[in-house]
């Protein structure tokens, strides 16, 4: 049998049957050689880079062992941020969608402290969250983990830089001795090891290539000029020549991010900056509109480079080269990824020429950098987001489920629906994406409709509007 074949594991039936309809066909590298691991009970530390399918790796084995009668915490899962922590918890729902009655809940700061405490309450199978408000939860004694039989620390060097290092270990030292422990991390650096010493028994260390294949992602290099406004054209220059749906300009620092957006939309691009300073609120509702495809461009900090889960993001580029080359692996990581073929580009200067030499032996490829498209390539038509986003007064609290948006929206006189793009369901308010072509004829529609006797107040997104609380 294939030894890349789900078929070959012990699983129980039903997840297979599931992983077929989901369209895994094979198992990547890192899931080919920790699976069998974690299957096995053993404690494994996986190291490779963003998109190579860790997280089924360690989903699968979660479900393989969750016993449902049993309405205790089972698995603990830590991340870094609240954004990867919800894709966390919606992948491992798609995994368990043909179990009855799992209960994963997320854990995460920026929610409200007393809601996941009344859920934590009702029992839950799965925990995934981010370090600090898991931690608050434990010294308040509402979270238990006495039944914990599986603890997973994904993107584990990132929860280091991060500065989580007293929050996992308190963590850690609530949870019982006799348990699993699986730990992913992009790098091995010497405090990864150390905390794999407290936590873990005997691990087996994975480890599959950080690097892409060069028929996968074709990285490009550009010299620029020596002025902020030379390389914020070349940034312009790039996207007329190449015209992405979706693009992540990578930048050092947030006024980069920010000085760079005001510019791009001066020129008549569709772009939103993303960085730490930013309210969760604005963050959150940045990540909806980028991944609803209403808007094209997003600029950001390092923040977003682990953890943004786009589908097709078809170019990368990197404003200055990261000082942190394996950074530079996670940031062109976002492009090319289950098997597609993705673009980065990365701008330099003169005086940055010695990055380019140090990546080169990084690499282990020769750089030849190229020159910047023609200035003419800038008459042409500018690039305009596909969709738009609505913003709509309801959400789960009202018991409101995307099916519902989707009736509302496609009905009698509705518009079509392959209109109609991504709709995520908050508490009490809810976003959907349809086509620019259609908005009017959509916002007519919703703003007719009730629900449960109650209208629906429907606004195009710029910022969050007061009547979103």
């Amino acid at each position: 049998m294939d030894t890349t074949d789900f078929a070959r594991l012990k699983l129980n039936p039903a997840l297979l049957k599931n992983i077929k309809s989901l369209n895994y066909t094979e198992m990547t590298p890192i899931q080919a050689k920790t699976l069998p691991l974690i299957l096995e009970g053993k404690d494994v530390i996986g190291q490779g880079k963003t998109g190579t399918g860790k997280t089924v790796a360690f989903g699968l084995g979660i479900l393989s062992k969750l016993n449902v009668q049993d309405r205790r915490v089972q698995s603990l899962v830590i991340c870094p941020t609240r954004e990867l922590a919800e894709q966390l918890a919606i992948a491992i729902r798609q995994l368990a969608r043909i179990l009855p009655n799992v209960k994963i809940l997320t854990l995460c700061g920026g929610a409200k402290f007393r809601a996941q405490a009344t859920s934590l309450s009702h029992g839950a199978h799965i925990v995934v969250g981010t370090p600090g408000r898991i931690a608050k939860h434990l010294r308040k004694k509402i979270l238990k983990l006495n039944a914990l039989h599986m603890l997973v620390l994904d993107e584990g060097d990132r929860m280091l830089e991060m500065g989580f290092q007293d929050e996992i270990d308190d963590i850690v030292s609530q949870a019982p001795t006799r348990r699993q422990s699986l730990l992913f991390s992009a790098t091995y650096p010497e405090k990864i090891k150390l905390i794999a010493k407290r936590v873990m028994v005997d691990p087996i260390i994975v480890k599959v290539e950080s690097k892409h294949e060069c028929d996968s992602i074709k990285q490009h290099f550009y010299k620029v000029g020596l002025t902020p406004e030379d390389r914020m054209t070349a940034v312009s220059l790039l996207l007329m020549k190449y015209r992405p749906e979706s693009t992540v300009v990578f930048c050092n620092t947030k006024q980069d991010c920010m000085d760079l957006t005001d510019f791009l939309l001066a020129k008549g691009f569709s772009a939103l900056d993303l960085h730490g300073d930013l309210e969760q609120r604005d963050r959150d509702e940045t990540l909806i509109r980028f991944t609803n495809k209403s808007i094209s461009i997003l600029v950001a900090t390092d923040v977003a480079a682990r953890g943004l889960d786009i589908d097709s993001l078809d170019v990368v580029i990197n404003y200055h080269i990261s000082r942190n080359f394996e950074v530079h692996i996670h940031r062109i990581g976002r492009t090319g990824r289950a098997g597609s073929k993705g673009v980065a580009c990365s701008l330099f200067n003169e005086k940055e020429h010695y990055k380019v030499d140090q990546l080169q032996e990084f690499l282990g490829e020769e750089i030849k950098p190229e020159l910047l498209p023609p200035k003419e390539v800038l008459s042409g038509e500018k690039i305009i987001a596909p969709m738009s986003t609505i913003l709509l007064n309801i959400g789960k609290k009202q018991k409101v489920r995307p099916g519902n948006i989707m009736g509302a929206l496609t009905g009698e006189t509705g518009v079509a629906g392959e209109k109609v793009g991504k709709i995520k369901v908050e508490d009490n308010w809810s976003y959907v994406a349809v086509a620019v072509d259609v908005l009017e004829q959509a916002m007519a529609k919703i703003t007719n409709e009730t629900w449960k006797g109650r209208p629906i107040k429907a606004k195009v997104v710029d910022d969050y509007p007061d009547t979103a609380n």
